[in-house]
């Protein structure tokens, strides 16, 4: 009997000692609070932040779908946080133990804050999005990644803190190896630069059609911080660093609202001057009757100089249209016509010949 008695004796002693000098009872107990916490938290998931869904789905706003989906997370997480919370508290940890909880739970709440200002910054895009003749998507996107970016410095910077770690030496050591990447990747803060230069000043969009002389021609797919992404017309995809736009000449197709025709047609040196006269008149008479072509940007049909196998005559217009394919369309019926004229007028086109004069002695 004295055995079980001694055995009964060691029980109670580690029961009410427990770990760390918390008996047993006080650690099931804040065990079950954590549980039932945690039990809470699948309900958020399931019920309450579905059912709001479905709220906000009826709505034609997108901003309150968006603050949804950003704050789940965070909803999630904050059953965690007090669940953590009250169960710590109930249970009696000694004098040191206790600093060490209460760090924990600063931290978890210290992540819960900046967790959800993380991201409430996506929502706020959507505010920005009016501001779309100030700022372009693209430049939009890179702001809220900035802030994103920088709110997580913060939030780590104080869940240090908290753990006494300091982060000024951390921060100077960072200063100094920022200096000597700095150095090293001088490529790489040029071409930042220039992509935000290309942002703020609107040179392109995504979805546009750019040319590069001598460099890339396509559509641009994606702009990025080091380089933009631009789809080839054969489908190859090209990765341009940003500096290329800065120190070269950048034609945005897309937005050319009047397309140019400019040609030189070339005539025998046979065609008489009534001849050129007439063809001359009737070509121009055909730009300023159609519609296809834009009369008040100025057109120009004149003899333009005498080359060494014809008589070359200078052709410019521009058409009303902004689609490509529609300029080549306008482009074929111009041509047509003009062979059409130079035809009915008894009049040859021009190739290049040379004449070689055999001298008899």
């Amino acid at each position: 009997m004295e055995v079980f008695a001694n055995f009964k004796d060691l029980f109670l002693s580690v029961w009410e000692k427990g770990i760390l000098g918390i008996d047993i009872f006080q650690i099931l107990v804040g065990l079950g609070i954590f549980f039932l916490f945690l039990v809470f938290r699948g309900l958020i998931s399931k019920l309450i932040i579905k059912k709001i869904e479905i709220i906000t789905k009826r709505t034609s706003n997108k901003l309150d779908d968006t603050l949804v989906r950003a704050m789940e997370g965070p909803a999630r997480f904050l059953p965690i946080v007090l669940g953590f919370f009250l169960a710590s508290y109930y249970m009696s940890f000694s004098e040191d133990s206790r600093e060490f909880v209460d760090n924990v739970n600063r931290t978890l709440i210290t992540i819960l804050i900046f967790w959800i200002i993380h991201q409430i910054i996506e929502p706020v895009s959507y505010i920005l999005s009016g501001l779309g003749k100030i700022l372009t998507r693209e430049l939009i996107g890179w702001i809220i990644k900035s802030f994103k970016i920088l709110i997580f410095i913060l939030g780590a910077a104080a869940v240090l803190e908290l753990w006494g770690i300091k982060i000024g030496p951390i921060i100077a050591g960072l200063g100094l190896f920022g200096v000597a990447v700095a150095l090293g990747a001088q490529d790489l803060f040029k071409n930042l630069i220039s992509g935000i230069l290309v942002l703020v000043e609107k040179r392109f969009r995504v979805g546009d059609w750019i040319l590069v002389e001598e460099i890339i021609e396509g559509i641009v797919e994606k702009i990025g911080f080091r380089s933009t992404t631009i789809r080839k017309f054969d489908k190859s995809l090209a990765i341009i660093p940003n500096f290329q736009f800065a120190e070269n000449a950048v034609i945005n197709i897309s937005q050319t609202t009047n397309w140019l025709v400019s040609w030189i047609i070339t005539l025998q040196y046979n065609t008489t001057v009534d001849q050129l006269k007439i063809i001359r008149d009737q070509i121009e008479n055909y730009i300023k009757s159609n519609k296809d072509f834009n009369q008040k940007i100025g057109y120009a049909v004149r003899v333009d100089k005498f080359s060494d196998s014809s008589i070359d005559m200078y052709i410019r217009c521009f058409t009303n249209s902004d689609d490509w394919d529609n300029w080549l369309e306008v482009k074929e019926r111009l041509a047509i016509e003009i062979k059409q004229i130079v035809e009915k007028n008894g009049a040859s086109f021009a190739f290049p010949s040379q004449s070689i004069y055999v001298e008899k002695k």
